[in-house]
């Protein structure tokens, strides 16, 4: 069984349906949980042969969406039934489903994340984009196919798992409410995960379940979506605490931090350098170091071909671009100190 949320994605369904009925293992059902429409997604899906989920009075976003749609539908399910949920904006590789299946079958498994990939154009801001999603897909594989997030774009549960993760938030062993999604949280996606692991289960991301998702065409987009993610990673960890499954979170925070101030560091001290000292050429080692640097960030993307290669050697809209994670960073820092409120913006 295929859920997807879907909020006004009359120009996406189409071909995210597509995508399913493509599937080598297609599900038995698909349902398209329509929320809060105000264009056409719940017709299109209908002709498309989609069955429509229409969610009554939901104020709580994709999370409420899905729990009005899940409660009914895995009380009906046997334990061995898997659902597959999947954003609107996301296709699915034709052997998405037969590989997360396949993946399932190892008991200890109890979810199955995609491997994002970008979809084309957006121009540069895209492709930076791009290239981002693509050494996240080389960090996945150099750890085995361990997921770190079971992400929205398209996971497969065991039935069973979903369950247990609502009888855990009824019993207050983990929080986010009472029912199969937290409401508590602006990243759904990153929650399941921690709920998931939380309850002994392993989280994988095989090679072979890739997709293809939207990239954000601006600045303010982007901004308000890795706010959103940032701060709700931040906020979740929070709430979980320092636990067994949480340190490597934690971890990668500690991480991401210390390279915004390692960032800032080498460039004060270059500008440092240069006002004091002015140009005196250049230093056999750290020319050394930028070359392997260099190397390694377009060797990481040349599968995107050679204006990936092209944006990746002159190192400098990278940076850019990592200034921009980082103050993203620094800033849902700050607002999650101060108790900022931060909304669930559509993107």
């Amino acid at each position: 069984m295929a859920v997807i949320p879907a909020h006004n994605e009359a120009d996406r369904i189409t071909a995210t349906l597509a995508g399913l009925y493509r599937q080598t293992r297609r599900p038995d059902r698909i349902i398209v949980v329509a929320d809060n429409c105000t264009d056409d997604t719940p017709g299109i899906a209908e002709r498309c042969g989609a069955e429509v989920f229409l969610p009554t009075g939901n104020r709580d976003k994709k999370a409420g969406a899905l729990n009005q749609v899940l409660a009914p539908l895995l009380d009906e399910l046997p334990d061995d039934a898997q659902v597959l949920i999947q954003d609107a904006d996301t296709v699915l590789n034709p052997r998405f489903v037969e590989c997360a299946v396949e993946a399932l079958e190892e008991p200890t498994v109890g979810a199955v994340g995609g491997v994002f990939y970008g979809e084309e154009g957006g121009g540069v801001l895209g492709l930076l984009q791009r290239m981002e999603y693509q050494r996240y897909s080389l960090e996945i594989r150099r750890k085995g196919g361990k997921a770190t997030v079971l992400t929205g774009t398209g996971t497969l549960f065991r039935s069973r798992v979903l369950r247990e993760v609502r009888e855990a938030r009824i019993e207050g062993r983990i929080g986010g409410g009472s029912d199969h999604y937290s409401l508590a949280s602006l990243t759904e996606d990153d929650e399941m995960t921690k709920a998931v692991k939380t309850l002994g289960h392993r989280t994988v991301s095989p090679a072979g379940c890739w997709l293809v998702t939207e990239v954000m065409p601006t600045v303010p987009k982007l901004w308000h979506q890795r706010m959103r993610w940032q701060r709700g990673a931040l906020e979740n960890l929070r709430d979980y605490g320092l636990t067994r499954v949480t340190l490597p979170y934690f971890g990668q925070q500690l991480m991401l931090g210390l390279g915004g101030l390692a960032l800032a560091l080498a460039a004060l001290f270059i500008v440092l350098s240069l006002v004091l000292f002015g140009w005196t050429g250049f230093s056999p080692l750290w020319t050394t170091i930028t070359v392997i640097f260099i190397a390694e960030r377009t060797l990481t993307v040349r599968r995107l071909g050679p204006r990936a290669v092209l944006l990746a050697a002159p190192l400098i809209p990278e940076l850019l671009y990592d200034v921009f994670r980082q103050t993203v960073f620094l800033m849902s820092l700050i607002n999650l100190v101060l108790r900022r409120q931060e909304r669930w913006v559509a993107t």
